[in-house]
This record gives C-alpha cells, sequence and structure tokens, in this order.
C-alpha cells in the first residue's frame, strides 16, 4: 500500500480508466488524475468524472492547447519534423508537456509517485519516463499496465467486470486512439493486420474524396518560421492548424498508413490523420526553399530527420535538442513571406511563395534581354570547377 498521493497521466481511456480503479481499490492508493486538454477535442471534464467514479481522490483538467501550439508545435514546424520522412509526430509532441504538468501538480499535491498507462510494447512509456526522470529525478515512476502485462482485451474485460465507464470502446470497436491539435493516430483491432484496408469507421478528421471535389485555395502567412495568417487575417498558430484540418481533411488530404519503427525494437502498423500538419510542414518547407541560403537550407535538411528522432525518442528535454532549437531558430529569422496551397481530392501541393527576404531573384533567373546574370563569369567558373577532374582525366582516366 502507498502512504503518498500518486499522480497519473489520465487520458480518460481504457488502459488509465483501469489504472485508477485498481491503484484505487486493490493497491490502495491515493490517485490523482491530470487530464491535459492539447486538443483531444473531448469533453474532458466527462473525462474528469469518469475518473472520480473509477476511485480517483481528484481530477484536475488543465487547458494546454495554446501552450502546447506556441512551444511545442512551432518548433517541430520550424525543423519540418517527420519522423522517417512520414510521421508528423502527433503524440510524440504532446508527451513532453504532459510530463511537465504532471509533474508540476505532483509537487503541488505532494505526490511521491508519478504513473502513466502505457504498455510494455508503446514508445510513450519512454517519452513520459525519460521526460520524468528530466524534471523530476526524485520522484519514484510506476507504470502499472506494463508491470501488470495487462492486454486490451484483458483491460476491456476487466472494466466491463467492474462497470467502468470507457466511452465508445468495446470488443467489437477495440482502437486505441490519441488526438490533439496535430493530429490523431488510430491503432488496434483490425488495424494489426498490415494486410487489411483502413476501416471507414476508423477515420474522423478526413473524408474520403470521390474525386469530384473542386479544389481549394488557401494563402498560409509566416512570421520567422512561425504560422501567422490564414489567406491574409492573423491567427494564432493553434487557429491555422484547426482551420487546415478543416479544409484539407474535408478533401480527404492527410492520411498516412504505415510501418513504423518504434524505439523498443518492433516495427508497428500505424495510422494517422494530420491533415493540418502535413499542410503547414508543405508551405513552411516551401517558403524555406525561398529565403534560406543554400548551405544552410542542405544543413537544416540534414539535421531535420534526427531532430525529428529525438522528439520521437522522447529526448525533447535532451542537452542535444536544446542545442538544435537554437540552430532552427536562427534558421528561421528570414523564413517569413506567404505560400498558396492548392487542395483537391486527397492532394495538396503550393502553387505560388512570396517573401520579402526571397533569395529567388527573377533578374538572375530569367533568360529575357533583362538579365542580370554574368555569363563571362561562368566560363571561369565552369573550368576552375571541373578542373580536377579534367587533371584527373588526364592522368588516371584511361587506366580502367
Amino acid at each position: 500500500m502507498r502512504t503518498g498521493p500518486i499522480a497519473l497521466a489520465y487520458s480518460g481511456g481504457l488502459d488509465t480508466t483501469v489504472v485508477v480503479h485498481r491503484l484505487s481499490h486493490e493497491a490502495g492508493g491515493q490517485v490523482i488524475a491530470v487530464l491535459v486538454d492539447v486538443g483531444q477535442g473531448e469533453d474532458l471534464a466527462a473525462a474528469a468524472e469518469r475518473a472520480r467514479a473509477a476511485g480517483a481522490a481528484d481530477a484536475v483538467v488543465i487547458d494546454a492547447r495554446e501552450r502546447f501550439a506556441e512551444e511545442f508545435l512551432v518548433p517541430a514546424i520550424a525543423a519540418n519534423a517527420l519522423y522517417e520522412g512520414k510521421y508528423p509526430l502527433v503524440s510524440s509532441l504532446s508527451r513532453p508537456l504532459i510530463a511537465q504538468l504532471v509533474v508540476e501538480q505532483a509537487r503541488a499535491a505532494g505526490a511521491t509517485t508519478l504513473a502513466h498507462g502505457c504498455t510494455g510494447k508503446g514508445n510513450d512509456q519512454v517519452r513520459f519516463e525519460v521526460g520524468f526522470a528530466a524534471l523530476a529525478p526524485d520522484l519514484e515512476v510506476i507504470a502499472p499496465i506494463r508491470e501488470w502485462a495487462l492486454s486490451r482485451p484483458e483491460a476491456i474485460r476487466y472494466a466491463d467486470k467492474q462497470g467502468l465507464d470507457i466511452g465508445w470502446i468495446s470488443a467489437d470497436k477495440p482502437y486505441s486512439i490519441d488526438q490533439n491539435l496535430w493530429g490523431r493516430t488510430i491503432e488496434s483491432g483490425a488495424l494489426e493486420d498490415a494486410w487489411n484496408g483502413v476501416p471507414e469507421d476508423a477515420w474522423e478528421l478526413t473524408k474520403t474524396p470521390t474525386g469530384a471535389e473542386p479544389p481549394v485555395e488557401v494563402v498560409v502567412g509566416f512570421e520567422r518560421g512561425v504560422p501567422a495568417s490564414i489567406d491574409g487575417r492573423q491567427r494564432s498558430v493553434a487557429e491555422i492548424v484547426a482551420h487546415l484540418n478543416q479544409v484539407a481533411g474535408g478533401l480527404g488530404y492527410g492520411r498516412i498508413d504505415m510501418i513504423e519503427n518504434r524505439r523498443v525494437g518492433i516495427k508497428s502498423r500505424e495510422v494517422y490523420e494530420v491533415p493540418g500538419a502535413m499542410a503547414l510542414l508543405t508551405a513552411h518547407r516551401d517558403l524555406e526553399d525561398l529565403t534560406l541560403e543554400r548551405d544552410l537550407g542542405r544543413e537544416k535538411a540534414r539535421m531535420e530527420p534526427r531532430y525529428a528522432e529525438l522528439i520521437y525518442d522522447g529526448l525533447w528535454f535532451s542537452p542535444l535538442k536544446r542545442a538544435m532549437d537554437a540552430f532552427m531558430a536562427s534558421a528561421q529569422e528570414a523564413v517569413s513571406g506567404e505560400v498558396r496551397l492548392e487542395f483537391g481530392p486527397g492532394s495538396c501541393r503550393p502553387t505560388g511563395r512570396r517573401a520579402e527576404l526571397a533569395l529567388y531573384r527573377p533578374d538572375l533567373a530569367t533568360y529575357e534581354s533583362s538579365d542580370g546574370f554574368d555569363h563571362e563569369a561562368a566560363r571561369g567558373f565552369v573550368s576552375l570547377w571541373g578542373l580536377s577532374t579534367k587533371v584527373w582525366a588526364q592522368v588516371q582516366g584511361g587506366r580502367g
């Protein structure tokens, strides 16, 4: 039996509700359920009542949507962060913020233990526990679902037996869902067979396009790499993501179905809905092409996959991540301007871009008489550029 309060990262879903009940009723624990609103689109007040009904001593709801957008999405956009070139880190980005807020609540309540509801196969156990270790190395951390080795069907049966409210989850629809401002993840059920198509009832943010939808244009504005406007109207980052989710999702854009390498060493089939995230990253990368000097852009592109890996691997609070943040922020100084996106059925493409500090100069790029390029300089440049190859060919080129 534990003597001090336990601060639990509570999602309101199956696993954490079972954790609340078992810790409260079977282990004699005093559980404080911490619900962090990062844009799930759920009634978290109702989820808090669900936690109390399951036995929580208290349930705290924290609105962190704006903080999530400004402090976590903005750096990810600056780095064009995509894990394995595909996944825009929906869950990965929210976990360090949730870990921070759980630790804050634990300190306020005098809790001696931190808890989460992750399984032993998942990535989130790494993200929470590494985050907790960085923020509160003095507190004990427990992972009840992992320690109990409780499977999802077993958790559903336990909840049914105890009469726990677990929302829409059932044996017939056992999807594991995680959602925030940046998108939605779907796991479990029929999706565990990598050959199966994604059932229509798994999608929520995106509509299946018919092919007859007319294209829609949206102009996205950035200020130093931060999304700042839609069609010329100033909006917060959270509002811009929500607007693009609606427009792009309505045309079926932003669905990802991939085989992903988890941090724990296994491959898993992952399905994501990320219309707003993918649209913003597409626009941001296009504006960088217009405004970043060549070598800076190339070096940044080389670093971006590593940056995404750090987030995915739960190393948000690491020294390397902090150092890379400084680089990414510096690279965004000139990334201000607008990109016009055209959305069609299941597609998104940039069709125009402009910036006050654009490095694209029509007088240098044109083939018209107004050309400002020094053609005479090109002759000497090409001669020197190819000199080493020419010398090699003269000396060794005929030797095999």
